[in-house]
């Protein structure tokens, strides 16, 4: 904050009010800052998140600088030079805040300072991959004392022994390692001798691992998963990332490119241009998908999905199938809304309703809108689903979108 006024009297001559606008920038600083947790950095923090926070930091802070010059129209500052201002304060806060971030990572890392020493309670699959995670990053600063198996000799009070002890300062424990009363103990424990106590919930039946702890009132509540798009500020961005790139396009591509796929088409084979199909798409709900028609005109096309050597296929069908051209008119289903750019693909209504029956967690992928590519795409899962274990390895990709 200091940086951010003592820059303006630097930018500024002697008729700017920096009193007025220290005062006016301190005060949106600091909502936009608790809004944005902009000063929200632990020790597990993810670097890509810290730029986030510092980019949305960054778009507010552009959007009160030229609110205040907005107030106080008779400044008549140059936007460019308003700009300038913007942009070098920016950078000054973000390169003091991401050096102080390596700065402390690589403490921890190579020195070893600020260390967190700690044991795991529980001998599952979610305990060895938190074990193989502390092993991985030493920049976090935990450091395992053990791991300990709850079998039928283990006894908390001798744990707890162990933890006074060896200066543990954080305990991970495994709800389904303890029974109700060894957890009433072990939080007793952590409250009255200043431990750290953490929960991993069991996962072992749920295929998501985005679980969301918040709070209703007073009330605490375990979400199965938490959806970054339920955020408006997050589904606001996305939509117009797809609504400016859909248009690019629209009005690059296919505004061309149209018109020579359909004279193709209607050279080889009658029938209509584009084929529409009704998908399932966010919500299920069901909407029109639009494709350069790649077959013959048939009736089992709603029913029957394309396999290799299908005699259904035209020749330019090959063509536009294998360097998936045929899906290019869906950047209009993205302009209008009914998909996005990037989510899981959507399927025909009649196979939806049989994954749904055989697949578990297909319906999942319904919660976000489908895409024209995503995960299961880039992580090879293309074309035709030839085995049962394809489409889970789909949905296992769609559902970590």
């Amino acid at each position: 904050m200091c940086l951010i006024i003592a820059g303006a009297g630097y930018f500024f001559d002697g008729s700017f009010d920096l009193l007025t606008f220290g005062i006016f920038i301190g005060i949106c600083w600091v909502i936009v800052s608790m809004q944005f947790d902009f000063y929200q950095i632990h020790r597990n923090t993810k670097f890509i998140t810290l730029l986030l926070r510092i980019a949305k930091q960054s778009v507010f802070f552009a959007f009160i600088v030229f609110a205040f010059f907005g107030y106080y129209y008779q400044l008549d500052r140059d936007s460019v030079f308003i700009f300038k201002y913007i942009g070098a304060a920016m950078a000054a806060i973000a390169t003091i805040k991401v050096s102080i971030f390596f700065l402390f990572r690589n403490y921890r890392k190579v020195l070893g300072g600020n260390l967190r020493h700690i044991a795991i309670l529980g001998a599952n699959k979610d305990t060895e991959q938190l074990k193989n995670f502390f092993a991985k990053r030493p920049d976090y600063g935990y450091r395992l004392k053990n791991l300990f198996d709850t079998n039928d000799s283990f006894n908390i009070q001798e744990f707890t022994d162990w933890v006074i002890e060896n200066n543990v300062d954080e305990i991970f424990c495994s709800v389904p390692a303890l029974t109700n009363e060894q957890l009433v103990e072990l939080t007793d424990f952590a409250d009255n001798n200043l431990r750290t106590l953490k929960f991993l919930p069991d996962t072992s039946a749920v295929l998501s691992k985005q679980l969301h702890y918040e709070y209703y009132g007073k009330t605490p509540i375990l979400s199965l998963r938490q959806i970054p798009l339920d955020d408006p500020v997050n589904k606001l961005a996305k939509r117009s990332f797809d609504i400016a790139f859909s248009l690019l396009v629209i009005v690059g591509v296919l505004s061309w490119l149209i018109p020579i796929v359909a004279i193709i088409i209607k050279l080889e084979s009658k029938g209509a241009v584009f084929f529409k199909q009704k998908r399932n798409g966010l919500d299920y709900k069901e909407f029109t998908c639009y494709k350069f028609r790649s077959m013959v005109p048939n009736k089992t096309a709603d029913l029957h999905q394309v396999t290799r050597g299908d005699h259904r296929i035209t020749k330019i069908g090959k063509f536009l199938r294998k360097t998936s051209i045929d899906e290019l008119p869906q950047f209009f289903n993205v302009f209008l809304g009914d998909m996005s750019v990037v989510g899981p693909r959507p399927h025909m209504v009649s196979h939806t309703h049989m994954y749904a029956e055989r697949i578990d967690k297909f319906m999942v992928r319904h919660f976000v809108k489908p895409g024209i590519t995503g995960l299961a795409q880039v992580s090879g899962y293309r074309g035709e689903v030839e085995t049962e274990e394809d489409i889970i390895g789909r949905v296992r990709n769609d559902i970590s979108i």
